[in-house]
C-alpha cells in the first residue's frame, strides 16, 4: 500500500474583511489586519490555547517567509521565540495567498536557530506534495535565511537589517 498523499498547505487572507482562510475550510476572524511597506500583518486571538493569548503572523514576500510569534496569555511568562516557515506568497490587491513549503526555522529568544519539519518535508518531495522546485526554494529560502539570522545574531536585528519593525 502506497503513502498517503495531503495536499500543500494552502491559506487565503482576505485584507478586506480582516479574514483567513485555512485549507481546512475554516475561516477565522482577524483582530488586526494590515499592510506594511515589507508585507502583510495579521493577529487573531487563541482563546482555546491554555498558555498563548494569540498568535502574530508577518507575511514577507521577499524573502518568501512566515513569520510567527506567539504572545502568552500571562504577562509573566517568557518568550517562547519564533517560527519562520518557507512559504509561496501570491498577492493582489483583495488577498494574499500562502502555500507552505513544509519547512521553516525555530528561532529562540536567546541562542541558536533551528531547522524544523524535515521530516514533513522529506515526505511532502517524496510523496510528490512538493514539486523539485518548490523544494529547491524551501532549502534555499530557509539556508540563507540561517545564515543571515546567524550573522546579525538575533532575529530582531536580522529584520531590522532588512527593513522590516514587527513592533513585538
Amino acid at each position: 500500500m502506497g503513502s498517503v498523499i495531503t495536499p500543500q498547505h494552502v491559506e487565503i487572507v482576505d485584507v478586506a474583511s480582516a479574514q483567513r482562510h485555512l485549507g481546512s475550510g475554516t475561516v477565522q476572524q482577524l483582530d488586526d489586519c494590515h499592510l506594511e511597506r515589507w508585507g502583510l500583518c495579521m493577529e487573531y486571538s487563541t482563546p482555546h490555547d491554555p498558555t498563548h493569548g494569540s498568535e502574530v503572523t508577518w507575511l514577507l514576500p521577499e524573502p518568501g517567509l512566515r513569520l510567527t510569534r506567539y504572545r502568552p496569555r500571562s504577562r509573566h511568562a517568557r518568550p517562547e521565540g519564533s517560527l519562520l516557515t518557507a512559504v509561496h506568497i501570491d498577492r493582489d490587491a483583495w488577498s494574499w495567498i500562502t502555500t507552505d513549503l513544509q519547512l521553516g526555522l525555530e528561532v529562540p529568544e536567546r541562542g541558536t536557530p533551528r531547522i524544523v519539519n524535515s521530516g514533513e518535508f522529506a515526505s511532502a518531495v517524496s510523496d510528490g506534495v512538493l514539486s523539485p522546485e518548490e523544494a529547491d526554494l524551501a532549502l534555499h529560502t530557509v539556508h540563507r535565511t540561517f545564515e543571515e539570522i546567524s550573522l546579525h545574531r538575533d532575529l530582531d536585528q536580522w529584520l531590522a537589517y532588512r527593513g522590516v519593525f514587527t513592533g513585538a
